[in-house]
């Protein structure tokens, strides 16, 4: 910790601290994920950003709590924040009171107007289907709350941090057959679908972002969301390093026709066979197994006349991306898309499958974070209705995050701004 530290109370010093320092307290807390590392601190740099960490230690001069701040420029000045964080956190007042202090002496030399924070702790948690599974955490809010901040409510849908989260817990899993057991009926038909339909994953590298942004560029327009765009891909690869994973999901056409082929021969001889004894002995069980097997032939034909027209864009084709980042206390899936054309190979669900069995199961990670969620379980035409229903089919569960505080710095120009904004929106 630097050597202006700033005492709280008999308990708790607070100072700026190194990102070196802050990695070491990231990893040896549940709260710390990638967003608060020092991968954060290089990508601000790099994106021509403020980054700060700060911390507090105990009467034993022990790091116990800290976390890293953003400033981005606004209309009134720099705005601070801290993505969940800060970490090392808990319902303890004087640890809430020394943080605070040491976020507001971080804002006040960087003339920060105010800070928001989102930290890393979960409100309540639910079942895969949004069932109450314990108690809220109230205290966490009140002792924010008395340290100074301004909670922003709890709500559905997306924000910038989205309060509602899909984890899934990988404790006791060894390897791939298990992993998939685990996986709902829905998610292991479509793991298996794809690896029988010539799609592999392998991670790629910054000379191939130009490949991952554009699908998830086309994903963007399809369903109406911003998107980042290669520039930003390689500044987050450059800033995490080994720690950022970019899969992308391939339709290899020559092993697709081949599977193909030898299922349709299959189906062939089998609707030979069940026609020849239904002529010899027609039943109704018979009848029955030549309608179906007849129908899938059918289905067999039709995919493979479709393969004629992927043949033509190549004999490799992209079909999913998505970018996963490792931490030692989590792997979180943060960004990804897919093309709808290629929507029968299921190419992402195998994205899912081995991103968990590579970063998380054969690496010892056993939470495994889908990231984001609406929040909103009972509405089939709710806007992340599709999303939901991706992420429950691998067996997971639900947290509400506590969500955002709001912490002022410059009271005069923070009531000047949130009076703009509250213009703004009339």
């Amino acid at each position: 910790m630097s050597a202006t530290a700033n005492r709280t109370d008999t308990t708790y010093t607070f100072g700026v601290i190194t990102p070196e320092e802050f990695d070491r307290l990231s990893e040896a807390t549940s709260q710390g994920s990638f967003q608060q590392w020092s991968g954060q601190v290089r990508l601000a740099k790099i994106r021509g950003h403020e980054a700060e960490c700060v911390g507090v230690c105990d009467a034993s001069g022990n790091l116990v709590a800290g976390c890293v701040i953003l400033y981005l420029n606004g209309r009134f000045g720099a705005d601070g924040s801290v993505y969940f964080g800060p970490i090392g956190i808990s319902d303890d007042p004087a640890l809430l009171r020394a943080i605070t202090e040491a976020i507001r002496e971080s804002a006040r030399r960087h003339h920060a107007v105010s800070v928001a924070c989102w930290p890393n702790v979960a409100y309540r948690l639910y079942s895969s289907d949004g069932q109450p599974d314990g108690e809220p955490n109230d205290a966490l809010l009140t002792g924010f709350t008395d340290a100074g901040w301004t909670h922003g409510g709890f709500h559905t849908g997306y924000d910038v941090v989205c309060q509602w989260m899909y984890v899934k817990d990988l404790t006791g899993i060894t390897n791939g057959k298990e992993l998939l057991a685990s996986f709902g009926k829905r998610a292991q038909w479509s793991v298996k679908r794809a690896q029988s339909m010539g799609v592999h994953v392998r991670e790629i590298g910054p000379d191939e972002f130009d490949v991952f942004a554009d699908i998830e560029r086309r994903t963007g327009e399809r369903r109406g969301f911003a998107t980042r765009g290669a520039d930003y891909f390689r500044q987050f690869k450059q800033a995490y390093g080994a720690d950022a994973h970019f899969m992308l999901a391939e339709i290899h056409i020559a092993e697709y026709v081949a599977d193909m082929t030898a299922k349709r021969e299959a189906l062939q001889t089998k609707v030979a066979q069940l026609q020849t004894k239904y002529d010899e002995r027609p039943t109704t069980r018979i009848e029955r197994q030549l309608g179906e097997e007849s129908r899938n032939l059918a289905a067999a034909d039709k995919r493979l006349a479709e393969v004629e027209g992927y043949a033509k864009k190549g004999d490799v084709l992209p079909a999913a991306a998505s970018m996963f980042v490792s931490h030692p206390n989590e792997v979180v899936y943060q960004y990804s898309g897919s093309l709808e054309e290629y929507k029968p190979f299921y190419a992402s669900a195998l994205i899912q499958y081995e991103a968990m069995l590579h970063l998380c199961v054969e690496q010892g990670v056993s939470r495994y974070n889908f990231y984001g969620i609406s929040g909103v379980f009972d509405d089939p035409n709710n806007e992340g209705r599709g999303v939901l229903e991706f992420k429950q089919g691998f067996n997971g569960y639900v947290e509400q995050m506590v969500g955002k505080f709001t912490l002022p710095v410059d009271k005069f120009r923070f009531g000047v701004s949130n009076l703009a904004h509250k213009l703004l929106r009339r």
